[in-house]
């Protein structure tokens, strides 16, 4: 009777296979958690002034200024989406990954591939509504939509905000947070 060890029973072809899983669901989670620290920090979401503050490209308060917070904002978001989408790649890659398990990376790969065109749509219709500045984070059925405004935003202009990201998204008005910086 051949006795089987433990150390070959886990390095054996399902256990490399459950491994290689364990591993890429592991760093997408940590891709989510550093994406969701990022952008809302230890307090939950806020976008204030000190949330993004780099130490030499403020203005000199402390803060940062508004064309430097957006393009860090965006910046952040698309290294966490780059990470997020190599990990996936890495499982769509694997020749020991289940067919089940490519099926899912593929398809999350397509979900992050429409956000990013359904941000960008936002963004520019947004813009080109009269905000200097926009970005749009999508976070499954929920955004976020961060402007630019010298004024306090009014009820048209946040009517038309929800109307673009309905007609973009398809995410209702009740799910779409807007936030003037």
């Amino acid at each position: 009777m051949a006795k089987i060890s433990f150390k070959s029973k886990i390095l054996s072809r399902a256990g490399k296979r459950g491994l290689v899983i364990f591993c890429a669901v592991l760093l997408i989670g940590v891709a989510v958690y550093l994406n969701y620290h990022w952008f809302y920090g230890d307090e939950g979401p806020t976008y204030g002034d000190g949330n993004m503050v780099d130490g030499g490209a403020g203005d000199g308060d402390g803060t940062v200024n508004v064309s430097t917070y957006f393009s860090a904002t965006q910046l952040a978001r698309k290294e966490a989406r780059d990470e997020a989408l190599e990990v996936l790649q890495g499982v769509l890659e694997n020749e020991e990954a289940v067919e089940a398990t490519k099926q899912e990376a593929m398809a999350k790969m397509s979900r992050i591939a429409e956000d990013i065109q359904n941000e960008a749509t936002v963004e520019s219709l947004v813009k080109a509504k009269g905000f200097e500045n926009c970005v749009a984070v999508i976070s499954g059925e929920k955004i976020n939509v961060i402007v630019s405004s010298p004024e306090e935003l009014v009820a048209s202009q946040v009517a038309q905000i929800n109307e673009i990201v309905y007609e973009t998204t398809g995410i209702l008005p009740v799910n779409v947070k807007i936030m003037q910086k």
